[in-house]
């Protein structure tokens, strides 16, 4: 098999004592059973998968592991069922936000009692910090846990609120937080983002179709939902565009466009876990109060993985 990923001693920075994240990340889905269960064995046969075809790093319990519908006992179970089945093969990030502080704290010391490798610490939700609620948030987690590297996760459209570049800039003096999944979809505010932080501070896309155009800033990766079908095709990708070969970079990405549109014509992960049950995977449905696709969106996926070989 093609080795898509860097060795994982490479994966640390010289200039700093913490581990960089790789290029393609997986934000991992949570099976279910049918009584609505947690399905530990198809997510540690998932995990193992996604670590031998393209990721470099598994998010576990983030927002496409539908991390508001479960309890932090089933995170916990979660996050060590990874960690055990990609065996060293991928970096596990715990994700541990809250919009508690107090809770984020508690769960990420527990994820770096358990050895994990990072934690993803989305904006706080619903109760909307300002800026400098939202410093003094992640500066507390962080130096909580001041061993364990921190990815901040700003996602405007499902927190209510925009963390600016200038507060990124801030928080990325904090030693052991190195990196952000930005998803707030604006190319301006990643290039504001890159040009406040070091060149060291990790840049990644949170939306699979902004991945190239992200990388042309500076970027350095993926969080990606995508990647449960074509992570090899992602890191072929991105290391195509390391490599000056942008037209191929390109052709690589208007192929797989029409999969990133479709992974979300509806709310994530409705969609990739249809298209993981199109391909034989028993993921069960999604949680309450998320629902199954309809038949046109699921005719659409089939379409999809069909004109790309994935069925």
């Amino acid at each position: 098999m093609t080795n898509y990923r860097l060795p994982m001693t490479q994966f640390r920075s010289e200039e700093k004592s913490v581990v960089s994240f790789g290029r393609a990340i997986t934000a991992m889905i949570t099976p279910f059973k049918e009584d609505g269960s947690v399905n530990y064995a198809v997510a540690e046969k998932l995990a193992a998968y996604l670590a031998e075809n393209g990721s470099d790093g598994i998010v576990v319990c983030g927002t496409t592991g539908e991390s508001p519908s479960l309890t932090w006992d089933e995170e916990y179970e979660l996050f060590q069922v990874v960690k055990n089945a990609v065996n060293g093969k991928a970096l596990v990030i715990a994700g541990t936000g809250s919009n508690s502080t107090t809770e984020a704290i508690a769960a990420t010391q527990k994820a770096a009692k358990i050895g994990l490798d990072g934690s993803l610490q989305v904006v706080p939700y619903y109760n909307k910090p300002p800026q400098e609620g939202l410093y003094r948030h992640f500066q507390a987690i962080a130096q909580a846990s001041p061993d364990l590297p921190i990815m901040l996760y700003n996602i405007p459209g499902r927190t209510g609120q925009n963390m600016l570049p200038e507060t990124v800039a801030r928080l990325a003096e904090i030693p052991n937080i190195v990196a952000i999944k930005e998803a707030s979809g604006n190319l301006d505010q990643a290039s504001q983002i890159r040009c406040l932080t070091p060149p060291d501070f990790q840049i990644y896309s949170g939306d699979d179709s902004l991945t190239l155009p992200l990388l042309s800033i500076g970027g350095t990766g993926v969080v990606s939902v995508a990647s449960h079908l074509v992570g090899p095709q992602l890191q072929t990708m991105i290391q195509a565009f390391e490599a000056g070969k942008i037209k191929e970079a390109t052709q690589i990405h208007l192929q797989l466009f029409p999969l990133f549109k479709a992974l979300f014509a509806t709310t994530n992960p409705i969609p990739v876990k249809a298209a993981l049950k199109l391909q034989g995977w028993d993921v069960g449905s999604t949680r309450s109060p998320l629902c199954d696709p309809t038949d046109e969106i699921t005719q659409n996926l089939k379409n999809v993985l069909e004109k790309l070989s994935l069925l």
